[in-house]
């Protein structure tokens, strides 16, 4: 018995080191046939280090002292609660998405190379979003729009309701929002990455019932190209709809954050600042704090 359980770690870690070799693989070597969507989106769309700093940002916006527990909710392969982990010592996350070939992805490639002591800090549930409230946390996140895929107002409206109830007082939920024109538009944008291309795709869009859908793909540099990467059907919501969902579910304060602009190069610079009404944009980026 004892010799087939050591069999198994050795073949275990075998596959750990070739999965390690595949993600050190050099960039400029991608190609559709290797690369690990994962590791391409972890690259191409998470900025993990941003967001911890930021949601620390935010809460003392709205307390006088640190936030040290986070449930993320939809966190696919949560490489933000792993990062949030690693910053404090004192900092703990659950991580909850009903995808169990994705959460497994992250516990070989996001887990396991976190210490003991980091590892016994993270709870992962693989569940729905609307059944995990406890324990309770000071922050819960749901990033890169991810309750998009909530299409009714009822369902949006529980999402908000547990995610108040899975809160300490005075605790915070922090969403990420986007919208203006471009938004409702049929349309593909490619962006350069250190050894592949990314690619978003806007499908389809329906302006009565907001429902759209989105790609991701990623291209090589030997021509070849992983189609449909990611693909999201979701609902556009507005702020108004946002900001009534989440006061009818029991919020007592709801702020919108919208993205500057760095007008040299007409894109977004990074820098989130409280507003009421907003600007008129073509695109705007937002992060919304809703306070309990």
């Amino acid at each position: 018995m004892l010799h087939l359980e050591r069999k198994f770690k050795l073949i275990f870690q075998h596959l750990l080191r070739n999965l390690s070799l595949v993600h050190l693989m050099p960039r400029n070597t991608y190609t559709a046939s290797l690369a690990d969507r994962h590791i391409l989106y972890q690259e191409a769309v998470q900025n993990p280090s941003f967001e911890v700093d930021m949601i620390r940002r935010m809460y003392r916006k709205y307390h006088k002292n640190d936030p040290y527990s986070l449930k993320e909710d939809f966190c696919g392969t949560f490489l933000l609660c792993r990062k949030w982990i690693e910053k404090n010592k004192n900092h703990s996350a659950i991580g909850v998405d009903l995808d169990k070939k994705t959460l497994r992805w992250g516990e070989i490639h996001n887990r396991e190379p976190m210490k003991p002591e980091q590892k016994k800090r993270l709870t992962l549930s693989c569940a729905n979003v609307l059944d995990v409230s406890h324990p309770k946390v000071d922050v819960v996140v749901a990033f890169n729009f991810s309750y998009w895929i909530l299409q009714k107002q009822n369902e949006l409206l529980s999402y908000f309701k547990n995610a108040l109830r899975s809160l300490q007082k005075n605790g915070l939920l922090l969403l990420d929002a986007y919208g203006g024109p471009e938004a409702e538009r049929e349309q593909e944008e490619e962006r350069k990455c250190d050894g592949f291309k990314y690619v978003w795709e806007q499908s389809y869009f329906y302006p009565i019932t907001r429902e759209m859908g989105c790609k991701i793909h990623f291209r090589f540099k030997d021509k070849t190209e992983l189609r449909n990467a990611y693909v999201y059907r979701w609902r556009l919501w507005t702020p108004p709809e946002i900001s009534s969902l989440l006061y009818q579910a029991g919020f007592k304060a709801v702020d919108w954050y919208l993205e500057g602009t760095d007008h040299q190069t007409d894109e977004g610079n990074g820098i989130f600042r409280k507003s009421k009404r907003g600007t008129n944009a073509d695109t705007w980026i937002a992060y919304i704090a809703a306070s309990k």
